[in-house]
């Protein structure tokens, strides 16, 4: 499966560069530019299928939903509870703490950015701050507020490698669902009446947050070893809103529930698969 061997080929280019002993804002870097890359592929699907329907996008964003669940437990949540527990600390603490900060982090910037919150109905829902943008904007920060967390969760997996603690997965961090959410929406602008050029311009400029979040996680958790449980966790809140919040609704409004269900659990045990087998 082309997902599988990506996805193989990146955790072992990543778990090189940690035995190489690579300072961990280079290794986020590095894994950040590579998420931003996965998601300029995805939008450049736009140019060889101008209109996947809309049963095939919702499975995607529903097994994109499936990766970002098993990523936000086998790599962040997991590892922030086994390094709380081994520096001495009440285990559950950093965990519960992060976990709920990430949520609220992300809650808080989603009330402020602007954003259109439903993608494919005809009917569109803004969010954040009233402003009088073009749709095109809007849809653009609506993608662009899922990369966030994944960037996070990139930066803090790899301030984790460099702190010594390879529970913390590199491999389940590197954003397999950003393929299909740089499709979807240079898919959507090109609905909307947008070139191909164009759609695949803004699908990919979604990505661009990633190497920066990635950077600013790293730093933060390198920053202090003891914030690193409470990094991991955070990490894992705030990707875990944007599932819930975004991706879980999203990929059932259009009646294809089952088939993005199903897509989820294949997501979830691709990326359970990936996590433990090439930890």
């Amino acid at each position: 499966m082309w997902y599988t061997w990506t996805m193989s080929s990146a955790t072992h280019m990543l778990s090189w560069l940690t035995a190489l002993e690579v300072q961990p804002v280079v290794l986020a870097l590095v894994a950040g530019l590579f998420t931003y890359l996965m998601t300029a592929l995805g939008a450049a699907g736009v140019f060889l299928h101008r209109n996947p329907s809309v049963r095939l996008m919702d499975m995607m964003l529903g097994f994109s939903a499936g990766v970002m669940l098993a990523a936000a437990y086998w790599s962040l949540l997991a590892p922030s509870v086994e390094i709380a527990t081994e520096s001495g600390v009440v285990p559950w603490l950093p965990p519960a703490l992060g976990f709920a900060a990430g949520g609220l982090g992300l809650w808080g910037l989603d009330k402020l950015l602007p954003h259109v919150h439903r993608m494919w109905p005809e009917v569109q829902v803004r969010e954040g701050l009233s402003v009088r943008w073009r749709r095109t904007t809007l849809v653009v920060l609506a993608i662009t507020l899922h990369h966030i967390p994944e960037g996070l969760a990139i930066g803090v997996a790899a301030g984790a490698a460099g702190a010594g603690a390879p529970e913390a997965s590199l491999g389940a961090t590197i954003g397999l669902q950003n393929l299909p959410e740089g499709l979807a929406v240079a898919t959507l602008l090109v609905r909307d009446g947008q070139s191909r050029g164009r759609g695949f311009f803004y699908g990919q400029s979604t990505g661009i947050v990633e190497p920066f979040a990635a950077v600013a996680g790293a730093l933060l958790v390198t920053a202090s070893v003891a914030l690193l449980p409470y990094g991991l966790a955070f990490a894992a809140g705030a990707m875990v809103f944007v599932v819930i919040e975004e991706l879980i609704p999203e990929c059932q409004r259009s009646g294809h529930a089952d088939s993005a269900v199903l897509a989820a659990i294949l997501g979830f045990t691709l990326m359970t698969v990936l996590d433990i087998a090439l930890a």
